[in-house]
């Protein structure tokens, strides 16, 4: 590394070549960050800062920006030329205007709600404590707002669904594909029920997962609703075959001189499993675990819409069975927000596929 040195006073200085090699090598670590996330575009952009040809990065921000932007544009102009000429039954189609003003009433309902909800405990609070400024013994009772969900407070039950019912699926699944990948007999006996099951529609599994929890899950003070329940079983029945074969297929073709070098060892199964063969089956086992999340995201809607259990699917139902004006432009804001959800989730897997791969090769 070149440097600049200072004879009189003595402390040397990066010279600016050496600073340019640093920076560029910061953004070449940073550079499959932002790709897993999305956010590639800003690679181009913090090359030209760093000096890189202008012309060459101009290229690349293009590619990686300029042309999918250039897509969605197209997309939406499109979509507000054709929206006027079809005509439904609840009115004319929405175009990205419709849509974009339902969104900031969605908005606007919610942040009214809250206002209603935070009114309503400033209210009980008072009325407490002026019963008990008079008599400090007396019983006061605490009552939680009863207010409709709003458009968020849907999204963020779906949210909660989707990782209770992909979290069960997971622990299933892994030990049943990690057993299935190591014992080909284990493997021949559990195959003609997976081939099954697999191909079973959530639609077939709804009305069984229902009846079967309004009969065992009997409480007078139940710890979760029935209706999340039912939503994150059938997001486990239909979620967690992905995980389970892309796992069995991991662990089934790692280096068998692993295997032989940890029975050389006498390593124990617990050993075995955890520094052999899990670190082997991850990229894998990673596939299968981001494809479960993004069908179990597909199967809670299509849940919450039939069972019309809380959540965006039944959010979807609702404005449809309302049939109002602004029905289908608010139907059209939660199709949105449902695809843009299921990219953040697999945006997320793929994060953690990287970072936990990585981890394990180390």
């Amino acid at each position: 590394m070149s440097v600049v040195t200072d004879l009189a006073s003595g402390p040397t200085l990066p010279s600016p070549a050496a600073r340019r090699e640093r920076w560029h090598a910061r953004i070449n670590r940073s550079a499959g960050f932002f790709e897993l996330i999305g956010f590639g575009w800003l690679v181009p952009l913090m090359r030209m800062a760093a000096g890189d040809n202008a012309k060459v990065q101009g290229k690349a921000l293009w590619k990686a920006l300029g042309v999918p932007l250039t897509a969605i544009v197209i997309f939406l102009s499109l979509w507000a030329f054709l929206a006027p000429k079809v005509k439904t039954s609840l009115g004319l189609l929405p175009g990205p205007a419709e849509v974009r003003v339902q969104a900031e009433n969605l908005w606007a309902d919610h942040v009214a709600e809250r206002a209603k909800a935070r009114a309503f405990y400033e209210r009980q609070d008072k009325r407490n404590a002026e019963m008990l400024a008079k008599d400090p013994t007396a019983v006061v009772k605490n009552r939680l707002y009863t207010g409709k969900p709003t458009f968020l407070d849907q999204i963020v039950t779906s949210l909660e669904t989707v990782f209770t019912g992909f979290l069960l699926a997971s622990i299933v699944a892994i030990p049943l594909g990690i057993l299935c990948g190591l014992f080909a007999s284990f493997n021949a006996a559990i195959n003609p029920l997976v081939q099954i099951f697999k191909p079973v529609s959530p639609l077939a599994w709804l009305p069984i997962v229902t009846m079967v929890v309004s009969a065992l899950y009997v409480s007078d003070d139940p710890l979760f609703p029935k209706s999340f329940l039912v939503s994150a079983i059938t997001v486990t029945l239909c979620s967690l075959w992905p995980t389970l074969l892309n796992t069995a297929v991991g662990v089934a073709s790692i280096d068998k001189d692993l295997v032989n070098v940890g029975r050389v060892l006498r390593l124990s199964w617990r050993k075995r499993i955890f520094k052999l063969v899990l670190p082997s089956a991850l990229p894998l086992m990673f596939t299968g675990l981001r494809l479960s999340l993004g069908v179990g995201w597909m199967v809670l809607i299509a849940a919450e819409m039939l069972a019309q259990n809380p959540g965006l699917g039944k959010f979807v139902w609702d404005e449809f069975q309302n049939g109002s004006s602004d029905s289908l432009a608010r139907i059209i804001v939660a199709v949105i927000t449902i695809g843009l959800i299921g990219f953040a989730l697999d945006r997320v897997m793929l994060a953690l596929q990287a970072t936990f791969t990585h981890a394990a090769t180390r």
